[in-house]
């Protein structure tokens, strides 16, 4: 167990040193943790590490519970036979190893990580530096401030005109209200001037009737002829009065708008 854990340290070892400095193999040993990445490769490494893991807290468990032995007289120093320190030095010898293994394994997969972000960075500035891309100058950068000081200014502009046509639409909301109130009002009086010349011929027509009834046959041809002028000339006043008011109202209707 203890010569398995060594050799895996080495082997950690050894990849971590090619990783670090640039050599034919480290090519290599990346395309292989990137093949160990793919697929079921990080179930597999995931599997491993837990097991290694488990067994770890096992042999640190049995490290605290040998140092917990105590005499049983009194409160003294563990006192351990040479079998027990010998399981004991072993335990924590293996638990310090396994513990360096998944240090080391955490540090393969950081550096790893690390120069495949710094060779897409590479590749990245390389691609630009082919492309010739210019960066933006002093000229060029004071160029999109003043830009930037037109567009602001035109943002200030149409706010304000916001505001006016705001205040203009509320201004002629009020004007709509008021005008349709006054329409109400003019609907009322005609209404009003309508009954009034109801009960005006009703009135017309009951004096008309007491004077066919009172008045002679003979004489009843003239009366007649003075009645139905009378009631002519009534409606006639009445009818130029209801327009005089309704021209007149509307009139006022316009003006205001």
């Amino acid at each position: 167990m203890i010569n398995l854990l060594f050799s895996v340290i080495l082997a950690e070892t050894t990849t971590i040193m090619f990783l670090l400095f640039n050599s034919p193999l480290r090519k290599l040993i990346i395309s292989g943790i990137d093949m160990a990445k793919r697929g079921r490769g990080p179930i597999v490494v995931k599997t491993v590490a837990s097991t290694i893991l488990v067994v770890l807290s096992s042999s640190i468990y049995s490290v605290f519970k040998f140092t917990r032995k105590t005499d049983v007289d009194d409160a003294a120093p563990p006192d351990l036979n040479p079998t027990e320190q010998v399981l004991f030095a072993k335990h924590l010898l293996e638990s310090s190893l396994m513990g360096f293994i998944l240090f080391l394994a955490l540090m393969i997969d950081r550096l790893h990580y690390y120069i495949r972000e710094l060779d897409l960075r590479r590749k990245t500035m390389e691609a630009v530096t082919k492309k010739d891309v210019k960066f933006p100058g002093p000229e060029d950068i004071k160029a999109r401030e003043r830009q930037v000081d037109t567009f602001k200014d035109m943002i200030r502009q149409m706010e304000s005109e916001l505001e006016t046509k705001i205040k203009e639409a509320s201004s002629s909301g009020a004007t709509v209200e008021a005008l349709r109130k006054q329409s109400e009002g003019l609907l009322l009086e005609y209404d009003r001037l309508l009954a009034e010349n109801q009960e005006l011929r009703n009135e017309l027509q009951i004096i008309d009737r007491r004077v066919s009834h009172s008045a002679a046959k003979k004489d009843s041809v003239q009366p007649k002829a003075i009645l139905v002028r009378l009631i002519r000339d009534a409606n006639l006043s009445l009818f130029s009065s209801i327009g005089n008011k309704r021209s007149f109202s509307f009139q006022c209707v316009f003006d205001q708008s």
